[in-house]
This record gives structure tokens, C-alpha cells and sequence, in this order.
């Protein structure tokens, strides 16, 4: 009798599915498990070179929003400030035609609003996330806005330390990570959720992912993320198709682009002395990926690893000129020296720049501008543009 109950309810669950599939919507949501941490990798050793902080197992992040507010509430006060002075990871610019205003979005998830790409105004804080699960993160990682139609979407990347999705033992207890899109009618928000359900999970929920971009092709409308090198050892690049409102994934399962060992000069992490958390996980990196085409029509990617300058701007091309690929690396870095997760924009004279962060040493990570041409089949990196106060 188990066992027919089992079965009959396994039926159930896969006609359920294929019904949601007929009529284009998402399929349930599996039910979750609740997981123990394990031990984790090796600690870093004292003084070697780490990024993000420490790893603690079941971190609980309920009530960091409110801890972060009060620590940072001096830090959040609306001012204006020169680019030279703005310190932030993974910078987004939005050049909105509507306005002539330029949006500057990044980690932390707050918005800066400039009329000439050299005093910016904010931080505002442009997002309401109520009634999902991600008030629980209180903070955005590589936070972009894109205009599709006639509403903005933010993309951003939420953390939830306290939901373990699976335990690696002596490696890692991935968490709850997901790129979530939120929406407005203003570039200037509220941006709010309206997804098929509050915190949907646009990814596949096993999945550790992050930093997802939108990208529009041949009327269709793709998610392209990264599937963390800490959950697979060897980082990918993938992308979904979205429903034409933005609210579910229509795909059955991602496409898988490219692993990040496929590009020349990234390195493994391990054997370039790089810890993460606090961590010593051995493995390949994937980050913060942008489409672009150049003038030509030549389809490609922007995207970070680490290497042998540490943090690395790569680029890749699309032998078919759409995003199905195949996408061959180039063997250099299109930025090294600690920079990258840069992206494109043209300003409203129509130049096309380069916006990326840059540390210097152990120093706090910079915005800067480049110039780029992209007249022919290949991006080219112009100069550095350096601005006086």
C-alpha cells in the first residue's frame, strides 16, 4: 500500500508539471529539505589573500537588513558626490533616454543619479522587497536596471546564509542564491516584485546562482547567469528564456554556455593563492556577465574570473552569432590588474564606455571609465578616462 501511495503520488506530481508546462507556467515548486551543514574547506592562512569575508556554517541572516541599516544609516545619507570619490564592487550604468539621466546601480543594491557621468546624487534606496524571501538577505548583489517595454527591471542577486541548499563536506554549505527581478514604471522605482509567485526562483532552486543579466534576442527574452564555481568547482556560464512578461521562466532547464576553465586566463583559485570566505576552495570562477554586440553584428560577452592580476575582465565571442554559441574565449584579459565586472553604455552623445571596478592592493574597490571602439568584429580597449575635481 506504501508503495502504491508513492507511486500514485508521484503520478500526481508529474501530471501537475505537465499541465503547468502546456500552459506556460511554472511548474510546483518541490517541496524543501531541510539540510545540515558540514564541514567546510580547509581556513585560509593568516595574512593570504581573501575576498568576501568569512564563511560561518548556518549563518542565520534574519534581521540583517535591520543590523545593516543602523550601521550604515550615516553612509546611506542622499549627498553629492564626485565619481572619483564613489566606492563600489560591480558598477551599472542605465542611460535612460526618457529622463537624460544616467542610473548607476551595484552591490549594496542602491541607486546613484547623475545628468553628466561626474556628480552623482544618492544613495537612494529604489527596491521593496516585502513579502519575499529575500527581505531576510537585506542586501543586493551586482544590482543592474534595464529598460524592456515600457517598465525598468532590476536584476539583483539575494543571499539567504540561514537556508542551506546543499552540503558539500570539506568544501562548502551552499546557500539559497538567486537573481530575482523586481519591477517599475520609473527608473527612479519603486521597484517591486510581480513575479508569478512572491520570491520565485527564476533558477532552479538546487542551483547556487548569481549575478543574472537580461538580454533580448530574435523577440525572445533570456536570463544569462552564473552557476557558482563554489557549488560546481569549475564556474558556468547559462541562460534561461523568460515568459514575455518577465514574471516565469519558460525554459525546462538552463542551457550551460561555457565553464570558466574554458577561458585561458583564468587560474584556479587555489593554486593562485586566492581564498574565498575565508576558504580555501580550489576551483574556477565565473562573474557578472553583459551581452553586447559591435558594430558589425558580432554577438559577444563581457565577463570576470580571477587569474594571475587577481580580479580579470574577459571577453568571449559567439561563433554563431546568437546566444546558443558555441562561444570561444579569448586568450587574454580584456582588463587586468584587480578590475573587472565592468559592462557598456553609451552616454547621450552616443560614445560608447566602459564602466568597471578596480582595486588597488587590499584598497577598497573604485569605479573607473574607459573608452572602448567596437567598430569592428572585436571590442578594443581605449584609455582610462581620468577626471578632474
Amino acid at each position: 500500500m506504501k508503495l502504491f501511495k508513492t507511486a500514485f503520488l508521484l503520478t500526481l506530481t508529474a501530471a501537475a508539471a505537465f499541465s503547468c508546462k502546456e500552459n506556460n507556467a511554472p511548474a510546483p515548486v518541490p517541496e524543501k529539505k531541510v539540510i545540515q551543514p558540514v564541514e567546510q574547506a580547509p581556513p585560509a592562512d593568516p595574512g593570504q589573500r581573501n575576498f568576501g569575508g568569512s564563511a560561518t556554517a548556518n549563518r542565520d541572516t534574519t534581521g540583517m537588513a535591520e543590523r545593516m541599516r543602523r550601521m550604515r544609516e550615516e553612509m546611506n545619507r542622499i549627498r553629492t558626490v564626485h565619481f572619483n570619490d564613489l566606492s563600489m564592487s560591480d558598477p551599472f550604468i542605465l542611460a535612460d533616454e526618457a529622463t537624460q539621466t544616467y542610473y548607476l546601480t551595484s552591490s549594496g543594491g542602491r541607486q546613484y543619479r547623475s545628468k553628466d557621468l561626474v556628480m552623482w546624487e544618492g544613495p537612494y534606496n529604489v527596491i521593496d522587497l516585502s513579502g519575499t524571501w529575500c527581505e531576510k538577505a537585506g542586501f543586493a548583489a551586482a544590482a543592474e536596471i534595464h529598460k524592456i517595454g515600457n517598465y525598468y527591471y532590476y536584476a539583483g542577486t539575494w543571499s539567504d546564509h540561514s537556508e542551506i541548499i546543499q552540503a558539500i563536506p570539506r568544501r562548502y554549505n551552499v546557500p539559497h542564491n538567486q537573481t530575482y527581478l523586481l519591477r517599475s514604471e520609473s527608473p527612479e522605482g519603486p521597484f517591486v516584485p510581480f513575479s508569478v509567485t512572491p520570491g520565485y526562483d527564476y533558477q532552479p532552486y538546487e542551483w547556487d546562482c548569481i549575478d543574472g543579466t537580461l538580454y533580448e534576442e530574435n523577440g525572445h527574452i533570456y536570463m544569462i547567469f552564473v552557476h557558482e564555481w563554489t557549488q560546481l568547482i569549475d564556474g558556468t556560464m547559462d541562460y534561461i528564456e523568460l515568459s514575455p512578461d518577465l514574471t516565469h521562466t519558460i525554459s525546462e532547464w538552463p542551457v550551460t554556455m561555457f565553464r570558466a576553465s574554458e577561458c585561458p586566463p583564468s587560474g584556479e583559485m587555489n593554486g593562485l593563492g586566492e581564498a574565498t570566505f575565508g576558504l580555501k576552495m580550489p576551483g574556477w570562477v565565473t562573474d557578472g556577465p553583459q551581452m553586447f554586440r559591435t558594430q558589425t553584428g558580432k554577438l559577444g560577452m563581457l565577463w570576470s574570473t580571477w587569474g594571475k592580476e587577481r580580479y580579470l575582465q574577459v571577453v568571449c565571442y559567439s561563433e554563431s552569432g546568437t546566444i546558443a554559441g558555441p562561444w570561444i574565449q579569448e586568450k587574454e584579459p580584456f582588463l587586468g590588474n584587480n578590475s573587472g565586472h565592468g559592462m557598456l553604455f553609451r552616454t547621450f552623445d552616443g560614445e560608447l564606455r566602459y564602466v568597471v571596478h578596480h582595486s588597488e592592493g587590499d584598497g577598497p574597490r573604485k569605479p573607473q571609465y574607459w573608452t572602448v571602439d567596437d567598430s569592428g568584429d572585436k571590442l578594443v580597449l581605449g584609455k582610462q578616462i581620468v577626471l578632474k575635481k
